[in-house]
């Protein structure tokens, strides 16, 4: 396979040993896990949900062949207690159903727009102009994935309506969650609400403060939020002890892509229509592929949602975008790909569901291979960003994908014109309304 990496003036592509790419000490169900997740032929491309006319692509690439314990490469497995395996295998068997597209299509309302972007384009194209730009007097066309525009108002729904179902199949009773952002929550909390499931959802303290308007949409729905000590990692371990507690009659709805296989799998394919919708509707709107797909990186839940249906199309160059924070230099970041080291870390991002000390398998996979490239925005980058869009097309991001519509600043001017760039906008930002203004932004 023959690549060109891109350097982008100032931030070039981290070299950074493939080991440190994986979630170290993070507590997955009940135990320290030192390394990632990977993913099986059970949950390949093909047994996915049934979408209609969304085409899905056949053919298999090196990126897309995995074996039958959930491993890409050499990350990812099945890393947990013996009295999980058998849930984890049942998780499997009840993978697939045809409830699934009614439920997308009639509840969340897909399919979400393929919008073209076009104060921002223009936008871009009058920064070349005014400061040179090598006598340039284009530049890319920009369209936005809106997944924001989904019920909930992210991407999250799509994973947690699924997850809800095997749950309701299964014949449990409750379902337990983690969130950060509370998109997840929220997502979870409505879902539950839909399939008359009991919802508990756990949630640091510090994020409870910074996403309340999330907390009493929740409550509301009818979940009950629990208190915990930390972020959302803590969250995330405590909402596992109690799934552990209670395996007769809980369900563990993940809405992130680690965790023991089958999970990132499962979440991961949940959240590939939006990549299957993407393929269609650029074909509809220019006849051919994105040249450029762009997502924000967490753990990577809405990037891969977006970047697995073009892994096998190496034309299409993917890149991530994780959360540099107050810097990469000052500590307080959640850059795993860019920075990351063996042993505990604390992360900070402004965009909270950014916030998580680790990425998934398959984006580690995918990384180490060259398959994607990641880069990193800061928090005053997504603040700016968040705003030149909110003014320009009044479409108000979650600080979340800000983080990939600020490095459009980077990767803009070193893409040919008419490149055909399609950026995942995988939340609106009426949850960060108040840390804006604390900014004094709004």
């Amino acid at each position: 396979m023959s690549l060109t990496n891109i350097q982008v003036q100032g931030q070039p592509v981290p070299r950074v040993s493939a080991r440190n790419h994986s979630m170290r000490n993070s507590v997955v169900c009940g135990v320290s896990i030192k390394r990632h997740h990977r993913v099986s032929n059970v949950l390949s491309r093909k047994s996915g949900p049934s979408l209609g006319s969304i085409p899905i692509r056949t053919d298999e690439s090196q990126f897309l062949r995995v074996d039958g314990t959930g491993k890409f490469g050499r990350f990812g497995g099945k890393f947990v207690p013996e009295t999980l395996m058998s849930r984890l295998r049942v998780l499997e068997d009840e993978f697939n159903f045809e409830e699934l597209t009614t439920t997308l299509r009639d509840y969340v309302g897909r399919e979400t727009p393929l919008y073209f972007a076009g104060r921002l384009t223009e936008h871009y194209k009058n920064l070349a102009r005014t400061t040179g730009g090598g006598g340039r007097s284009g530049g890319p066309d920009i369209y936005l994935k809106r997944e924001d525009l989904s019920h909930g108002g992210s991407h999250k729904i799509n994973n947690a309506l699924a997850q809800a179902m095997i749950a309701r199949r299964l014949g449990c009773s409750r379902v337990v969650a983690a969130t950060g952002a509370g998109q997840h929550g929220v997502a979870t909390a409505a879902a539950c609400a839909k399939f008359s499931l009991e919802c508990t959802v756990f949630m640091g303290t510090t994020d409870i403060e910074k996403q309340s308007s999330n907390v009493q949409s929740m409550k509301l729905l009818g979940a009950q939020v629990k208190s915990v000590e930390g972020t959302f990692k803590d969250a995330s371990s405590e909402a596992i002890r109690n799934w552990v507690g209670n395996l007769e009659t809980t369900y563990y709805l993940s809405g992130t892509v680690v965790g023991p296989h089958p999970c990132p799998v499962m979440v991961r394919e949940f959240q590939s229509v939006t990549g299957k919708e993407t393929r269609r509707q650029a074909n509809q709107l220019w006849g051919g592929k994105p040249d450029v797909l762009v997502g924000c990186v967490g753990s990577g839940s809405n990037a891969l949602g977006l970047f697995h249906e073009f892994v096998g199309d190496e034309d299409v160059r993917l890149v991530g975008v994780e959360a540099a924070g107050l810097g990469l230099d000052s500590g307080k970041h959640s850059a795993t790909l860019a920075v990351g080291e063996i042993g505990d870390t604390r992360p900070h991002s402004i965009g909270v569901g950014l916030e998580y000390p680790g990425v998934g398998p398959e984006i580690s996979f995918l990384k180490e291979t060259g398959r994607a490239e990641f880069y990193t925005a800061t928090d005053q980058e997504a603040i700016q960003a968040c705003m030149l869009l909110s003014r320009l097309e009044g479409i108000i991001p979650a600080l979340e994908a800000s983080h990939a519509l600020a490095f459009l600043d980077k990767l803009v001017p070193t893409l040919r014109d008419g490149t055909k760039v399609v950026l995942n906008c995988s939340g609106r930002g009426d949850k960060d309304l108040d840390t804006l203004m604390q900014r004094g932004i709004a």
